[in-house]
């Protein structure tokens, strides 16, 4: 029986996408869960899991064509059998499990016991495209997910894990070639100057577009000042290998600075405020964007309620942010709303900048590069790890006393951030 495969539905933000791939050609089969296609917005990629065991037979709307949300984008044939798929190889026999929105394939040995359905664990489509891109075998990974299943998560953990101790190897790995860099279609002659046009990314056009709305609808000012990061950087030497040990998780600068912003903006609240049309909105909840650059480029993933977070919080879901961000998976609510945000231009370099807002925000906090500087204390001259601050604002609603103040204030918690700890 033909059936349609459509459009995730998109949220109210959300007007329309681009298909982005397909992951399956007509004549293929699939199994229910298993991911077709990509719809990228110009927030989030959406993924577009099959409906049902099936075998593909048309597709309506090719990639890189636009779509509305539960728009029809191919048909397939509904209950083909998917079962007992063969390998091409002759020593080994794959077995495809179905789960209810997942699917595991396993390989086993012939002179070993195959492993049963009941046995096999649920490997997520985005996990099992990474898993595939890597040549991992789901039977070394641990699911964390429930009822076991292989989330993305795990299989990168335990890429990072190979690339430390890589597992020796007890028989021949077959790797893929290593891919040469395309030949250019003819050798360019001293004098030319090639171009090359390309389409910007959903999520590009949408970043020009805010910048652009920022810059025009809001009068930026921005004041700077220097932070000595030495007190951070000592508690981090004090307790860093303890902290990673007690919870996972690496003990970076930002979970200090979303701290010290949050501590900030109960004392200047118009910080955290926005403006609606002749109103002034003030929020009663601290939820900090961090911007995260990616491949498609910079989003804004939120930490809702920090002033509830311990620094371990904090950095666990930096860290989470962090990784899907990479691969877009992040979802809608996660990178929407937000009174206050926080860019680290020091990751790149980036000794001093001045930071655009994130409109209907107010206000944003630009972290730099940690430098090594001589600076005057008690009367002699020392050498300290500085870092120049800078906040931008609008000035509409804030005055520069204000600011100023704020990022004074922000530079005396990380110098001394056991306040930061007692709230004082």
């Amino acid at each position: 029986m033909s059936a349609e495969i459509t459009v995730p539905i998109f949220p109210e933000s959300i007007s329309e996408g681009t298909v982005l791939s397909w992951h399956k050609q007509p004549g293929e089969k699939f199994s229910r869960g298993e991911l077709l296609a990509e719809v990228e917005t110009d927030k989030v990629v959406f993924e577009v899991p099959a409906p049902d065991n099936g075998m593909l037979t048309e597709i309506s709307v090719p990639a890189g064509a636009t779509v509305k949300s539960g728009q029809s984008i191919a048909r397939f044939d509904k209950g083909v059998n998917t079962k007992n798929v063969k390998s091409e190889a002759t020593t080994s026999t794959v077995v495809k499990t179905t789960f209810p929105a997942s699917t595991a394939t396993v390989t086993v040995s012939k002179t070993a016991p195959e492993k049963t359905v009941s046995e096999a664990a649920a490997v997520m489509p985005a996990a099992k495209r990474l898993m595939d891109e890597h040549g991992l075998d789901a039977r070394k990974i641990t699911g964390s997910g429930k009822g076991g299943r292989i989330l993305k998560e795990d299989v990168a953990r335990q890429i990072g894990k190979n690339e430390i101790e890589p597992e020796p190897e007890t028989e021949p790995v077959k790797t893929k070639p290593a891919v040469a860099k395309p030949p250019t279609t003819r050798p360019v002659t001293a004098g030319e100057r090639p171009e090359r046009r390309v389409p910007m990314t959903r999520l590009r056009a949408r970043i020009a577009e805010r910048l652009v709305e920022a810059q025009s609808t809001a009068v930026i000012l921005t004041t700077f000042n220097e932070v000595n990061m030495q007190p951070v950087m000592e508690l981090r030497t004090r307790h860093r290998e303890r902290f990673e040990q007690e919870y996972g998780v690496r003990l970076g600068y930002m979970s200090f600075f979303v701290k010290a912003s949050v501590e900030a903006i109960r004392h200047f609240p118009e910080i955290g405020a926005s403006i609606d049309g002749n109103d002034i909105v003030y929020h009663g909840y601290y939820d900090i964007g961090v911007a995260v650059s990616t491949p498609r480029g910079l989003v804004v993933p939120v930490l809702r309620d920090a002033d509830r977070l311990s620094l371990a919080d904090i950095e666990s879901g930096i860290k989470d942010f962090g990784d899907r961000a990479q691969n877009g998976r992040l979802a809608i609510e996660e990178i929407t709303g937000g009174i206050f945000t926080i860019t680290n231009g020091g990751v790149f370099g980036s000794l001093m900048s001045t930071p655009i807002l994130n409109p209907p925000q107010t206000a944003i906090l630009g972290m730099h590069k940690i430098q090594e500087r001589p600076v005057a204390e008690n009367g002699q001259i020392v050498i300290r790890p500085m870092m120049y601050l800078a906040l931008s604002y609008d000035h509409r609603l804030i005055d520069g006393r204000e600011a100023v103040q704020f990022l004074i204030m922000i530079k005396d918690l990380l110098e001394d951030p056991t306040r930061l700890l007692l709230e004082v």
